[in-house]
């Protein structure tokens, strides 16, 4: 029996004899299904015709792509750390040349995922590589492969170790998390914000939504318990979702005076 793939979401699901009817992911107000109806593939069809792209980002951080890009389009980053190195967030492609590639830089020690719309096929990746998965426990509904390697956890941190830490932000979900890497950018901290905090074309700013396709915004209370989550937490970049969508310097500050601007527009 398949593992059903969704075409627009890229969330892989538990085994059926045939597709579901619908993927509640995309069918919720934050996404969408796609224009042809609902699609579905498997993990082998998408071997057959996608490979990963393993770029070094900066010492001790890779960022994984799928070639051509597939559903949703995010890449992957692998935190590489003494203790053991993470992946923060996930993609729906595995393979064995990308296997290979991450055991050579070190494995997973744990997978990290900051929202639902990157479940993608977390569970291929944890058993592959033996690794717990973390997810915060306000989103479990949306796990459409459960599995005993999913860990929810309740609190507004988990400390996972050398420093890492995920931070429970909400807004675009009621679990959305970044991850804080404090030996980012030599020392001076790096916050892995998925699309909880969005890096937007001009790099030196960010954004936040409820959804990004349906252009539905956050209220403001929202954005502000995102700043006030990432407050005692020093970092200089953030890594958006996608390739090339990374505030390179200054990020505080930006995270900062985009929630003015977001703030003030809102209000008017």
């Amino acid at each position: 029996m398949p593992h059903s793939i969704c075409v627009t979401c890229g969330t892989q699901f538990a085994e059926t004899d045939h597709p579901p009817e619908s993927c509640p992911i995309c069918t919720d107000e934050r996404q969408y299904v796609g224009w042809d109806g609902q699609q579905w593939t498997t993990l082998g069809d998408l071997q057959a015709d996608h490979r990963h792209d393993i770029r070094e980002l900066e010492p001790d951080l890779q960022g994984i792509g799928a070639e051509p890009s597939f559903a949703i389009g995010q890449r992957a980053l692998l935190v590489q750390s003494p203790a053991g190195n993470v992946l923060w967030d996930c993609i729906s492609l595995l393979d064995d040349a990308t296997i290979t590639a991450v055991r050579d830089l070190g494995g997973i020690a744990a997978i990290a995922i900051s929202h639902p719309h990157f479940y993608s096929s977390m569970v291929e990746w944890a058993h592959t590589f033996d690794a717990p998965i973390y997810l915060h426990a306000d989103d479990h509904q949306w796990v459409m492969r459960p599995d005993p390697a999913i860990h929810f956890w309740e609190s507004e941190t988990l400390a996972l170790h050398d420093g890492i830490t995920l931070i429970r932000c909400g807004g675009h979900f009621a679990g959305g998390t970044v991850l804080h890497w404090p030996n980012g950018m030599r020392g001076q901290g790096a916050l892995l914000s998925g699309d909880i905090i969005q890096v937007v074309p001009d790099r030196r700013w960010v954004s936040f939504m409820r959804s990004y396709p349906n252009l539905i915004p956050l209220p403001a209370k929202a954005v502000r318990q995102i700043v006030d989550a990432v407050a005692p937490f020093s970092f200089e970049r953030i890594y958006g979702a996608w390739w090339e969508r990374v505030v390179a310097s200054d990020g505080k500050a930006a995270l900062q005076r985009s929630a003015e601007r977001y703030q003030q527009w809102i209000k008017e």
